[in-house]
């Protein structure tokens, strides 16, 4: 039998808010943070076991995502089976690299640059997509300099990942969107590479009996119905309207990082 630590009014709240961050995933990428900040803020629970159940669910939630925009047609090409890949393998090195980085240093310090990245990398691409300003930087996956510079990113990534342990569509998303690649096609890669890191941070957790299952499943249901219909939402409004919800959302969370 399920038992929680919490009451059936607080389980209802979490359901709700873990369906609206299951669309935020797969309509612009960062929505599962709004589930972590949710169970650090609502619940008893330690820190550790937050990160480690939210990290559990993000498994689930990337391996529907993925295969919903394989439905659709994203991943089918080959630029976005080169991207995925390129950039999942980079992250899982970097994020160990960050892991054991993290150790040494105080998370603090780089909570709050990234709260300052992610409201200044919002506010940029609101900026460039009301001036319809260019990309930053052309990306071309099929190109040997755009593999690299894609290998580069994604290292980048999972630096941040591990050490701060965010990271998937979160920082992905806008990241791929600022050096050209289509709003869908960043999705839909961050999606790809959210399985890889979800499960190297749920590995490390579930060794340290932190995950729970019983609030994983409470969650991670309503938060994969979410997925599908974000899926959905994302193949019916302007790709440049969700670039700017991404912006948005990005500078509402950088506070919170910042913490």
């Amino acid at each position: 039998m399920l038992t929680f630590p919490f009451d059936p009014p607080l389980q209802v709240l979490l359901v709700v808010i873990a369906l609206f961050s299951g669309i935020g995933i797969t309509t612009i990428g960062p929505g599962g943070i709004f589930v972590t900040i949710a169970l650090y803020s609502l619940t008893p629970l330690s820190s550790n076991m937050v990160a480690g159940t939210a990290h559990s669910t993000f498994i689930a939630t990337g391996l529907v995502g993925s295969a919903a925009y394989v439905h659709s047609g994203e991943m089918r090409t080959g630029e976005g089976r080169v991207m995925a890949i390129i950039l999942s393998l980079a992250s899982v090195v970097g994020a160990l690299i960050g892991a054991y980085v993290n150790s040494f240093v105080p998370r603090s310090v780089f909570g709050v640059l990234l709260g300052v990245l992610a409201m200044a990398t919002g506010i940029t691409i609101v900026y460039r997509e009301r001036r319809q300003l260019s990309p930053l930087y052309e990306l071309d996956a099929t190109e040997p300099q755009g593999r690299l510079v894609l290998g580069v990113l994604g290292f980048a990534l999972g630096v941040a990942s591990g050490l701060l342990g965010v990271g998937g569509p979160v920082i992905a998303v806008p990241a791929l969107v600022l050096v050209g690649v289509p709003m869908l096609l960043a999705v839909a890669v961050a999606q790809f590479q959210s399985i890889f890191i979800a499960v190297f941070a749920t590995t490390g957790y579930l060794a340290q009996g932190n995950v729970s299952l019983p609030l994983a499943i409470l969650v991670g249901t309503p938060l994969l119905v979410g997925v599908v219909a974000g899926w959905k939402v994302a193949h019916l409004i302007d790709p440049n309207r969700l670039k700017v919800a991404l912006g948005v959302v990005l500078f509402a969370v950088g506070p919170y990082l910042a913490l």
